[in-house]
């Protein structure tokens, strides 16, 4: 999976013909837009579960959970100098 930061008005192009736009946000939400043919499907993870009755079923899904923002292995690590009189 990817994980990368985006700026608002930036956008994500997958394949030849579905652009994402990233229009910003707040308050644990963010805002895209989809330009995408009328032959894909895009449904949100919020409206699949609440259609889906089976528990088997929904538990297969795919979860993802936040991450903290920068984990400790991708952390710059500070250079040490140390100076000799």
């Amino acid at each position: 999976m990817l994980r990368m930061s985006v700026r608002n008005e930036e956008y994500l192009l997958i394949g030849d013909d579905i652009k994402i736009i990233f229009l910003g946000g707040g308050a644990g939400q963010t805002r895209i837009m989809i330009d995408a043919p009328k032959e894909v499907n895009i449904v949100r993870s919020k409206a699949i579960e609440k259609r889906i009755q089976d528990p088997e079923i929904l538990a297969k899904l795919p979860k993802y959970y936040a991450e903290p923002e920068h984990p400790e292995k991708y952390k710059k690590k500070k250079n040490m100098i140390i100076v000799k009189n």
